[in-house]
């Protein structure tokens, strides 16, 4: 499979932009050494997301390492209420450290681990669903680090300035998030965090993240999935700017992996965001391509594990 820049290129990945001055190897140094691909989770979620994928990376002999944002993984916050038997009226009103954390908090972190990363070599950046928020603010902030950004259906935001404005487009009309918001517990205005009860009782829960993020999994994957997910997710992101900039963001090569069953990020918007990025960057065309996966995957399906691969160049 030939990626269209490979095409421009004589099939070899080209590595983008001027090095930063904190790497201590030559350009030419470091572009012989095979990539370090870095994982961005989306929202209610942790590097657990892609872990089944990046330990099959890893066995092909891929540099993978996957990012806590600030306030997930080992960060992450279970309020008191949220364990059985819950307290839903508690649940609904007690404060989260995640109200003080913002997009800017995301960027720093994941610029971090792409500073010491490219310091062994090229960075492949890599985020699912608003993880693409992420991706895109830190191609603004570094793009000489990059050397590829990939979208795991995944916000990719360029007319329009955040995910909000997104959500209120025809493309996102057919999208079932309701099905899934409706766990939502408490009001994200007053707690500044979107809290989503995932061990709720209420059998309409369990079917909605059945429909809108699993499609075709079994119940015990579903049970699996609903396990791995965080209550707390700062309410600011969808807000944030998120706008790719041609000039910095722009001049990184980009993938775009469609999920064509996805009903959380309709086709029709993850099209869109292709389409946007095209025009803004027509020197610098998507590299689609498409796998027939619900929303959350799952992430280490063959099919992503050989398009990340071929993107690693093994």
């Amino acid at each position: 499979m030939t990626t269209n820049h490979e095409a421009e290129t004589g099939g070899a990945l080209e590595l983008g932009g001027t090095p930063s001055h904190d790497t201590a190897t030559t350009t030419a140094d470091r572009d012989r050494r095979s990539p370090t691909l870095v994982f961005v989770h989306g929202t209610n979620s942790s590097s657990l997301w892609c872990a089944g994928l990046i330990s099959e990376l890893a066995l092909r002999g891929h540099r993978t390492v996957a990012v806590d944002l600030p306030g997930h993984g080992d960060e992450a916050f279970f309020p008191r209420a949220y364990q059985a038997p819950q307290d839903l009226e508690a649940l609904a009103t007690q404060p989260s450290p995640l109200a003080k954390i913002t997009i800017d908090d995301y960027v720093e972190r994941v610029v971090d681990v792409v500073r010491r990363a490219r310091r062994h070599g090229p960075v492949i950046l890599v985020g699912a669903s608003q993880g693409g928020v992420t991706v895109s603010r830190v191609g603004n902030a570094v793009p000489d680090l990059l050397d590829r950004v990939v979208y795991v259906s995944a916000y990719c935001c360029v007319d329009l300035p955040n995910m909000a404005a997104y959500f209120a487009t025809p493309e996102n009309s057919e999208s079932l998030v309701h099905l899934v918001t409706q766990a939502q517990v408490g009001d994200p205005a007053a707690l500044g965090v979107t809290r989503l009860n995932w061990r709720s009782a209420d059998p309409s829960v369990f079917d909605g993240v059945k429909r809108c993020l699993a499609g075709d999994f079994t119940d015990e994957a579903v049970s699996r999935l609903l396990n791995m997910f965080e209550p707390d997710e700062t309410a600011a992101i969808p807000m944030a700017e998120a706008r790719g900039q041609a000039h910095t963001w722009g001049r990184i090569p980009r993938t775009y992996v469609r999920f064509t069953a996805d009903r959380l990020i309709p086709l029709a918007l993850q099209d869109r965001f292709i389409n946007e990025a095209n025009r803004l960057t027509p020197d610098n065309p998507t590299d689609v391509r498409s796998v027939a996966a619900p929303h959350c995957g799952p992430f280490d399906r063959p099919e992503l594990v050989e398009i990340l691969t071929e993107l690693a160049g093994r």
